[in-house]
């Protein structure tokens, strides 16, 4: 199994605009990807941000391979794809979660 999370930054300006696409669009994309086996889209609760709004969607991946693929390919796809319609009013932070146990 491996792990990427996926976080996206969203300016107070474009929140209503950023919930839509995320509800619209993002699902229909994460939902179409071939190598996820499954994921979570949240919105994240945080006490230190106060400019906007943060949230995350976490991919699970068979293994690291379909992972570094998915990376080098699907993401830059989706993060041109997020620029090019909302460009500095949504930052998107990927981690790789490298899990050392899991229950899942």
């Amino acid at each position: 199994m491996s792990v990427l999370s996926i976080t996206f930054h969203c300016t107070k300006n474009n929140l209503d605009e950023w919930e839509n696409y995320m509800d619209e669009t993002l699902v229909l994309m994460t939902e179409n990807l071939m190598d996820v086996n499954k994921y979570i889209l949240s919105e994240v609760d945080s006490d230190y941000i106060e400019d906007g709004k943060n949230y995350n969607l976490l991919l699970i991946f068979d293994n690291d391979d379909l992972r570094s693929d998915f990376i080098k390919s699907e993401m830059e796809n989706i993060a041109e794809i997020i620029d090019k319609k909302f460009g500095q009013e949504v930052m998107i932070f990927n981690t790789s979660l490298n899990p050392k146990k899991t229950r899942l």
